[in-house]
């Protein structure tokens, strides 16, 4: 009897020391890798439907493409404007519960959107409340998975983390098309916004913070020192490699953000699809692509960065230059086949950078501001991206969008030049800096 009491308590002690991190299963690690997986899975999804069943928002609310875009740009300039506010309050709170709290916002706002009957409502829905939940995610997640994924397996995890939204616009794509072609597009904010309330209450349930990492306390037991607003704000500015990631990730968004909304409707009305198709073959060439394209370029960048750090942003840089003809022939092309390895060579060329982003920042970051700087360079790259489906939208009507998507070609030619740039003279200097105030934080 004394011996199954010792017994239990044992167990018991075990479950608890589980629970509190003191202790860790070693595949833990993949289990928080694939609960973010499916979050952003469905945070990806989510911001789809909008631009898939968009021609039937337009056509039964007459909202001209102008008020389109401006939804659009306010949801983008929302997730900008609070994401640095989000990465700042991921380095001194849970990051757990930022997380849970972000999903079950965004979720619900998803939910509410299918209800609006005016611009209005989708600015108070769809362009605040979805993007503050949306903004609240960002830098929480990506840090989490920096926690608990070190410098050996980060590109991996990332770029298997990544293959989520490439998934995400997939299915949604022609999800949401299907359901807004036999249902009408309320249903499928309805149903798209539930699955994420549900996945929510998973991610509450088998979710723990990282022992050790910031703001939890240190093997000793000490608590992370405290950062200002301002303080983690300048830890991005004052990284001239961080600038020229910023600036080359915001090109970046730029150009994708106009894709995403405006590709189903141009091939909706270009090639007299309907929405399902669209939404589907907008989607589906460009992140199958991205998909086989991501898991090559995190791994090779883990063998490349083993030789030498700055590897990583040369990736970054090629791969722009790769898919800046594709770019053209997608706009351009007359061709639907042509237009479908535009598409191809787009999301193969982009994969290259996603793969390397948040490896690239936190190389050249000090670990205690991860989740700070990449609110930082989130709030400044969405801040840029928010203006392309507007600005698309306002030349729609003069040069057409055919122009107008082959001409967003230029502006990511501008920012791999800027990337070989930051390869030639920061890279490494900075990593180096990094390393060493790393040393430091972990020491003190």
């Amino acid at each position: 009897m004394f011996k199954l009491f010792v017994t239990h308590m044992k167990k018991s002690e075990t479950r608890t020391i589980l629970r509190s991190g003191i202790a860790e299963n070693p595949y833990y690690k993949w289990e928080v890798l694939a609960l973010l997986w499916f979050a952003f899975f469905l945070n990806q999804a989510d911001r789809q439907v909008f631009n898939v069943v968009l021609p039937l928002i337009r056509a039964d609310l007459h909202l001209t493409d102008a008020q389109i875009g401006f939804i659009a740009m306010l949801f983008n300039l929302t997730l900008a404007l609070f994401v640095p506010i989000s990465g700042y309050i991921g380095d001194r709170f849970s990051k757990k519960w930022i997380i849970v709290s972000s999903i079950l916002l965004w979720s619900s706002a998803t939910m509410l959107t299918g209800l609006s009957t005016g611009i209005l409502m989708f600015i108070l829905f769809r362009s605040t409340a979805t993007g503050l939940g949306e903004a609240l995610f960002g830098p929480a997640n990506y840090s989490t998975i920096a926690d608990y994924h070190g410098e050996d397996t980060r590109a991996s995890a990332m770029s298997i983390h990544q293959t989520s939204y490439y998934f995400g616009v997939i299915v949604s794509g022609f999800l949401a098309g299907y359901i807004g072609d036999r249902w009408g597009w309320r249903s499928a904010f309805f149903i798209f916004g539930a699955v994420g309330v549900l996945h929510g209450l998973l991610i509450m349930r088998r979710l723990r913070d990282k022992k050790n990492s910031p703001p939890m306390a240190d093997a000793k037991g000490r608590k992370s020192e405290s950062i200002s607003f301002l303080e983690a704000m300048r830890a991005l500015f004052k990284v001239p490699t961080a600038i020229i990631l910023t600036i080359g990730f915001s090109g970046l968004i730029f150009v994708i953000t106009g894709y995403l909304t405006w590709t189903p409707t141009f091939l909706h009305e270009k090639f007299s699809m309907n929405l399902a198709d669209a939404g589907l073959n907008s989607m589906l060439y460009t992140h199958i692509a991205a998909f086989v394209g991501i898991l090559l370029a995190g791994r090779l960048s883990d063998i490349l960065a083993a030789k030498r750090r700055s590897f990583r942003i040369l990736l970054q840089a090629c791969g722009l230059l790769f898919a800046v003809p594709f770019i053209v022939a997608m706009g351009i092309c007359s061709e639907l086949w042509m237009v479908y390895l535009g598409l191809f060579g787009f999301g193969f060329g982009r994969a290259f950078f996603d793969a390397n982003t948040y490896p690239v920042l936190y190389d050249v970051i000090p670990q205690k501001y991860h989740s700070s700087a990449a609110g930082v360079m989130l709030m400044v790259g969405f801040g840029v991206g928010s203006l392309a489906p507007w600005i698309l939208g306002q030349l729609s009507p003069v040069i057409g969008f055919s122009l107008g998507i082959s001409l967003l070609s230029i502006i990511w030619i501008a920012c791999s030049l800027l990337l070989i740039l930051g390869y030639k003279i920061t890279y490494l200097r900075d990593y180096q800096k990094a390393h060493f105030n790393n040393c430091n934080y972990e020491q003190s």
